[in-house]
Order: structure tokens, then C-alpha cells, then sequence
């Protein structure tokens, strides 16, 4: 059985194109690695309840993947975040320019789906698994928490605002992520249950980021820190000292709701959740 890392090698995106860089560009960031979390996530429910399904589950997991990636190449923007690093490397429009940049994360984005339309799953299952990427992805996601992120700028929101900014622009596609390897399985309640379980964990993932932000260096991170001043993080608003405690008090209600899981999902998921859930302690 394969991996996800070396499923993702082999299905890099291919250009037809007479255009000298925009393959290499396509590619440059989904090569560059990443944390692969939300990939392992959905792939752990699937291992957990019918491993015969992997392969295909595969397909899903890149199309996560896909949309993820467009999504810092985006965040990255000069228009946006500004960074010039992103997975220890020079970020797009820095390594080309800004328009290659922009139309890599346009395809990236649109190939998500190509690639989750394509899976060898039922076309029930599969407009299933369309319907929530783009919903936890979309204008009602990841993308109307960048919106509000990036209006927000150097205009401080209360806490609870700041809560509903980061449960769109990072916990919805970690709890999707979850909820997509449930579905895939056939555990639709089940699915209800992890997107909530996936809420609370994208949260804690936010804040440990913005704790990261101030406690480790660039070259640590793998890209850029100490670059959240004018933006509503939760170190910017609380305290580095409050927000760690933030922090400590949502990872033991996960690892308590991670303890009621039944025990082949707890088996499969507790490694890699426990890696995440204490990665700021």
C-alpha cells in the first residue's frame, strides 16, 4: 500500500503548455512537503474502519491537499501576508512572479476538484465529498475567513470575533478533512460528529500557530514569523501567557474527547492527533 507522500508524487499536476515555467511552478510548493496533516486525518478514519479503501480515499486526500496549498500560495500574495517563505522555500511569487503565482493557486484550486470528481467512488459519494470541500473551502470558509482576516488588518476584534475569523479560515477544512474520511466510509453520523471534533482541533491548531509565530524563528518554521503584529492572532489580542493557557485548556478537552472515541478509530488517529494536539507544550 503506498503512501500518501509518494500517491502525491505520482499524481503531480501536468501542464500542456508552451509556457516555460508554469509546470514547475504548479508543482514547486506540493513538492516543497508541508505538515500533510489534513491528508493524514481523513486517511486515518479510512484506515481505521475499511483499509481496502485507501487507494481510493487516496484521491480525496490529494484534493485536500490541493485546495490547502492553493491557500497559502494565496495567503503568501504580496497583497495579502507578504512572505517571502513558505515549506523552507522561496514562495511563488518570489521564486517567479505574482501572476504565476495568482494562476497556480486558480488551478490548484479548480484542480482539487478535477481530481476529487475523478475518484473511483459512487457518484453519490463523490458529490458528497464535492459538496463539503467547497463548503468548508469556499465563500462560507476558508475564504471568507481570509476575507475577514485581511480587512481586519491593524483593527483589533474582540476575542469571540477572532474565534469565528480562525473557525473559517483554518478549522473548517481540518474538520472537513475528517469528516470527508467518514463519508467515505459510510459513517454519516460519525461524520457529524469528527467535523465538531475537527472544529475545536483547527482552533488549537490556529492558536499554537500564532504561538509558533512569536517562539520560533523563520528558519524553525519553515516561514515567515514574528509577522502577525497588525493581525488579529490570538498572542496579539491575549498575551503570549494567556494564549498559551488558551491553548492548554482546548488540548485537554480533545484529549478527552479523543479518549471516548471508539477503539479502532482512537488506535489509528491518537498518534498523529497527540503530535498535534501538544505541539506547543
Amino acid at each position: 500500500m503506498q503512501n500518501f507522500e509518494s500517491f502525491l508524487l505520482n499524481h503531480l499536476p501536468v501542464s500542456k503548455s508552451i509556457h516555460p515555467t508554469y509546470e514547475q511552478a504548479l508543482q514547486k510548493m506540493l513538492v516543497a512537503g508541508g505538515k500533510r496533516f489534513r491528508p493524514e486525518l481523513l486517511l486515518g478514519v479510512v484506515k481505521a474502519y475499511n483499509p481496502l479503501l485507501i487507494e481510493g480515499a487516496m484521491h480525496a486526500a490529494y484534493a485536500v491537499e490541493l485546495l490547502h496549498t492553493y491557500s497559502l500560495i494565496h495567503d503568501d500574495l504580496p497583497a495579502m501576508d507578504n512572505s517571502p517563505l513558505r515549506r523552507g522555500e522561496p514562495t511563488l511569487h518570489v521564486a517567479f512572479d505574482e501572476v504565476t503565482a495568482i494562476l497556480v493557486g486558480d488551478a490548484l484550486n479548480t484542480y482539487s476538484f478535477e481530481v476529487l470528481s475523478n475518484a473511483p467512488f459512487s457518484d453519490y459519494t463523490k458529490i458528497y465529498l464535492i459538496r463539503e470541500l467547497a463548503s468548508s473551502g469556499g465563500l462560507n470558509g476558508m475564504v471568507l475567513g481570509q476575507a475577514i482576516d485581511c480587512y481586519f488588518e491593524n483593527r483589533p476584534l474582540g476575542i469571540e470575533d477572532v474565534r469565528i475569523l480562525h473557525t473559517n479560515k483554518t478549522a473548517k477544512l481540518i474538520a472537513c478533512s475528517l469528516k470527508m474520511g467518514a463519508i467515505i466510509v459510510g459513517k454519516e453520523k460519525l461524520a457529524e460528529e469528527l467535523y465538531e471534533f475537527g472544529i475545536k482541533l483547527g482552533l488549537l491548531f490556529q492558536i499554537q500557530d500564532d504561538i509558533l509565530d512569536v517562539t520560533q524563528s523563520s528558519h524553525e518554521a519553515g516561514k515567515l514569523t514574528n509577522n502577525d503584529e497588525a493581525k488579529n492572532s490570538f498572542v496579539t489580542l491575549l498575551g503570549l501567557s494567556a494564549t498559551l493557557k488558551e491553548a492548554d485548556s482546548l488540548a485537554d478537552e480533545l484529549i478527552l474527547e479523543l479518549n471516548s472515541f471508539d477503539d479502532k478509530l482512537k488506535n489509528e488517529l491518537s498518534s498523529l492527533l497527540l503530535q498535534y494536539i501538544n505541539r506547543h507544550r
